[in-house]
């Protein structure tokens, strides 16, 4: 097997393609970034998000988006992880519909990862991907889930890559170099992370169609799946299922980050949620949240996709087992009765358990699109209850919050995006809705600087992660993403 080196990931045509796409998009880009935080402002200020007055003949227009390829009609058991080598192989043969390989949440973007990842993928496409331990070897089997790739989001820089004396956007680079590396030989598919806007979505169709003009493909030829997963997205589903209509977009419900949206749009409001495990996908907010999005995919023919079970399978503790996966079946039973046509998780153990709910469901139909949820209504209100959410904010909260927030933080700053903390595989949003709520709690009273700092200090992890944590759960105002900062901490 050829080995891809840093040298043919990073070829002068490659880096030249990515170069084209940067100069052409990246203004855009930019001025969709300051929207964002014009957007904070007006909510600061007390404005709330509605659905769009001008998009209305989009809403009540007669479209679909662009029908599925024949590997992505049934969707029924997702697996993610991080772009590394071994897990990669663990999940294309985990017997899950699609893998999506992941260079955003679950991927610590140290330049390393990055590029390797870039060299796994591209491996994977080819069905070449294999690792030798020297204690086990790692194969493909003969069926494998079908792939799809998670860029970085459009926030995020990659400061290894200066174009014209500026790091390139991270999500220009990774989807440009997997275009790159890979149309030639099949087409990639692709799952879009933390857009807050249709003109954010509009602008990956451009870069799609810039993508395929460059490189001699014919125009729809990528696919893609958004991930709701920002509170402003929830208002304008239908307009991103139609900006990216002609890459058959499906949506996907992305739950830790969407509660941690929540916190951080509305976080001069006193809504203050409770306890991060109180917050279940039956609350007000949330149930109004995932109704919403399979009734706006199943309108226009696009695939709605359930949110992630993230449990790890004990390999000693039957019985936190035992209580784990009745969740998990309960929560899945939940999204297939609700119209979902798949879901995620986040480890090999569990696909046989969502695949046999949704089997249930679905038996021998690839996906149930059309159940039309015609019952359910749209309701900014609804959308927006989150004051009503139940629960309390307890000192157990507090003290998983700290441990498994600043626990992870010490694995990214290792290099580790996918890292397993007390059974369950956690990775970026764990750490943004732990420190966000953190924040939010001292801001209202519940709790002061010093008991924070305690907890803190119990913790087993580096100080480098430690001082971060602390840094970012208390600091005057909420930082946008903690991936920012962080980001100037790695090599």
């Amino acid at each position: 097997m050829d080995v891809l080196t840093t040298d043919d990931v990073l070829s002068q045509e490659a880096t030249a393609f990515v170069e084209r796409l940067h100069r052409e998009l990246n203004p855009t880009r930019l001025e969709l970034l300051e929207r964002r935080q014009q957007r904070q402002l007006e909510l600061d200020a007390g404005a709330n998000p509605r659905f769009l007055t001008e998009t209305k003949a989009i809403r009540e227009g007669d479209w679909r988006v662009a029908p599925a390829p024949p590997d992505l009609r049934d969707r029924r058991c997702e697996i993610t992880g991080p772009v590394e080598r071994k897990m990669m192989i663990n999940a294309l043969n985990s017997g899950a519909r699609v893998f999506m390989a992941d260079f955003e949440d679950a991927n610590s973007p140290t330049w390393s990862n990055v590029v390797d990842g870039q060299a796994n993928v591209r491996d994977a496409v080819r069905r070449v991907i294999e690792l030798d331990t020297g204690e086990k070897r790692y194969r493909l089997n003969d069926e494998i889930a079908t792939l799809m790739v998670r860029p970085r989001g459009w926030h995020l820089p990659e400061r290894h890559f200066i174009v014209d004396g500026e790091p390139a956007s991270a999500s220009l680079f990774d989807f440009g170099l997997v275009m790159f590396h890979n149309a030639a030989v099949k087409v990639p598919y692709f799952y879009l992370p933390k857009l807050e806007s249709h003109h954010e979505a509009r602008l990956w169709a451009r870069a799609f169609e810039l993508a395929e003009d460059e490189l001699g493909i014919p125009h729809g030829s990528i696919r893609c799946t958004v991930l709701i997963e920002t509170i402003l997205a929830a208002f304008e589903m239908e307009e991103i299922l139609y900006e990216l209509r002609d890459y058959g977009c499906a949506l996907n419900a992305g739950r830790w980050d969407y509660m941690f949206s929540a916190i951080k749009k509305f976080r001069a409001r006193d809504w203050v949620l409770p306890d991060r495990v109180q917050v279940t996908m039956t609350v007000p907010f949330m149930r109004a949240y995932t109704e919403l999005l399979v009734a706006s995919c199943h309108k226009r023919g696009a695939h709605a996709i359930g949110g992630m079970a993230a449990f790890i399978p004990s390999r000693k503790d039957p019985e936190v087992n035992r209580v784990a996966l009745a969740k998990v079946r309960e929560d899945k039973e939940r999204e297939s009765s609700d119209g979902f046509d798949g879901t995620w998780v986040a480890h090999p153990d569990l696909v046989p358990v969502a695949t046999e709910v949704f089997d249930s469901v679905l038996g021998d139909r690839p996906n149930q699109l059309e159940r039309l949820r015609e019952d359910v209504v749209p309701d900014e209100a609804a959308l927006l209850s989150i004051p009503d959410t139940p629960g309390e904010i307890t000192e157990q909260g507090l003290h998983t919050n700290v441990s498994v927030g600043v626990r992870y933080l010490h694995a990214w700053l290792h290099g580790v995006g996918a890292a397993a903390i007390d059974n369950l595989m956690e990775d970026a949003a764990t750490a943004e809705i732990s420190r966000s709520q953190v924040w939010q709690w001292v801001k209202h009273g519940y709790f002061d600087a010093a008991r924070v700092r305690a907890e803190v200090a119990e913790v087993e992890a580096g100080d480098e992660a430690k001082e971060l944590f602390t840094e970012l759960a208390l600091a005057p105002e909420l930082v946008e993403f903690l991936t920012l900062p962080a980001y100037t901490h790695l090599e």
